[in-house]
């Protein structure tokens, strides 16, 4: 995993773990890789994973069973589609609208585009 230096690295890590819950590689209830397993995977120190998990867990994504290790929550999709589209009309929003503006695309042409985005991710998931 490339790491910038824009985010700090717990968080990161976080949206690597939630993008793969998003994604349906971790489904709720199933087991996501341990804290020793993940930093191996990711050559990070254990304590950067060990916060991302902390993290994770605040927002109730994953859970811990004593013993076992963390699991993904069975709310965990619907809770970050929420947490995640909240975040992308607080910051993300706002600059595209900008940059639409100030480069005078008309909404008709930025429909077109999208929905030419949307049939070709449809391609790629079959």
């Amino acid at each position: 995993m490339e790491f910038n230096h824009t985010q700090a690295i717990y968080l990161q890590i976080a949206e690597y773990v939630c993008d793969r819950i998003q994604s349906g590689q971790w489904a709720p209830e199933d087991r996501v890789p341990s804290v020793r397993e993940l930093a191996v995977d990711l050559e990070v120190n254990p304590n950067t994973v060990m916060r991302a998990y902390e993290y994770l867990q605040q927002q109730e994504i994953i859970y811990t069973r004593r013993g076992l290790g963390y699991f993904v929550g069975a709310d965990a999709v619907r809770k970050l589609k929420k947490i995640r589209s909240e975040q992308f009309f607080r910051e993300e929003l706002p600059q595209l609208f900008r940059k639409i503006a100030l480069l005078d695309i008309a909404w008709d042409e930025l429909g077109k585009q999208y929905e030419q985005f949307r049939r070709k991710e449809a391609g790629k998931n079959r």
